[in-house]
């Protein structure tokens, strides 16, 4: 494993802040004898009052979860910066956090609540799920592994948020899933997270990396990014149980793909291709030497009017499993396959159905 080489632009945990110097929320800079078992926290678990349900969640939690400090951030302005987010302990060794939180930095470092701070190694980053690996060179040996919950969460139930949202460090919101399969599309990169849950717990800059847990502990989703007034997103533990272990274990990920531009077929689709309902995807477009490439029949596009794509093949199941839109198609494909996977696909073709086969490519890699 190499140290952190990364430096594609990537959305700063604390974005919108100052670019030069130690930016609102992180802490005063640090000195190099404070690494690896210096402590300045004064947080005592035994010097503190009888809570509820969620102290006790808390204090089983909270010992797991890390600030993410990132340094040697390109500015642009001659002198490099800083960005902060949250991470959690996976293993013994390893934390996972975003990629978008460590993408600019060539230097990642981790402090525990207990104020131990310790340097890492990025082991792989995967921006498609926007998740990292940090191989962490301390741990406390009261820090344990959180587990990914086996169960994917259900809109209405209860979820803690921890983290250190604007540098506040320790911090825990409460809330629930207020929903689940979300896609969610990337403020400066050309495609979408999958599988997103969302919730109302309160999330800010800084929370970026960290756990959204059950009242169980485990973990539900990594926590990415908050998109409003009381809306905030996680990448699933679904997701996160696929991708993280192939990053620790080759450090990268590969995602499936079929080399298509698609769109839910919603009322208008419908009428304009004289389909009976408004169900399925059709094929907008299809890259040129991908998998769909020769296999699926693309769209041409009505001008009269609102743009519209006519003719394209409309996909309603693959393998067997309904696909009604492209929420249910992206699920399917990051949960269930893989490159090299051949599906059986049931189409529409020209009112007439259809089934075809292809084998899943890679996606491209961002590079």
């Amino acid at each position: 494993m190499n140290d952190f080489t990364l430096n594609r632009r990537g959305v700063l945990t604390l974005a919108g802040t100052a670019a030069a110097g130690v930016l609102a929320g992180c802490a005063e800079p640090r000195s190099e004898n404070t690494m690896e078992g210096g402590s300045s926290n004064t947080y005592d678990p035994d010097n503190v009052a009888d809570g509820s349900v969620y102290t006790d969640i808390y204090e089983d939690v909270i010992d797991s979860v890390t600030q993410v400090r990132v340094s040697g951030i390109d500015t642009g302005l001659g002198s490099d910066g800083e960005g902060q987010g949250s991470g959690f302990l996976i293993d013994d060794t390893h934390l996972v956090t975003n990629e978008h939180v460590i993408a600019d930095g060539t230097e990642v470092d981790l402090q525990y609540i207990n104020g131990d701070w310790t340097s890492t190694t990025v082991v792989g980053a995967d921006a498609y799920s926007d998740l990292a690996v940090l191989e962490a060179h301390h741990v406390p040996e009261e820090s344990s592994p959180l587990s990914l919950s086996e169960e994917y969460p259900v809109v209405g139930q209860q979820v803690l948020a921890i983290g250190n949202p604007l540098g506040l460090e320790g911090t825990m919101t409460e809330g629930i899933v207020s929903g689940v399969d979300r896609t969610l599309e990337t403020a400066e990169r050309d495609f979408s997270h999958s599988n997103v849950v969302q919730t109302d717990a309160a999330v800010n800059p800084g929370n970026s990396g960290g756990p959204l847990v059950d009242l169980d502990g485990n973990v539900v989703g990594v926590i990415n990014a908050g998109g409003g007034d009381n809306i905030g997103f996680a990448i699933s533990a679904a997701i996160t149980s696929r991708v993280v272990p192939s990053i620790i274990e080759t450090g990268e990920y590969e995602h499936p793909y079929l080399g298509i531009e698609l769109a839910t077929v919603d009322r208008q689709i419908a009428d304009e291709n004289d389909l009976e309902e408004a169900a399925g995807v059709m094929v907008v477009d299809v890259v040129d030497g991908e998998p769909a490439d020769g296999v699926l029949e693309p769209a041409s596009i009505s001008r009269r009017g609102e743009p519209l794509p006519i003719g394209g093949d409309v996909i309603q199941e693959i393998d067997g499993e309904e696909i009604p839109d492209q929420h249910a198609l992206s699920r399917y494909l990051e949960l269930q396959r893989s490159p090299g996977d051949t599906i059986e696909i049931g189409l529409l073709r020209d009112g007439t159905e259809a089934t075809e086969s292809l084998t899943l490519g890679a996606r491209p890699s961002m590079e």
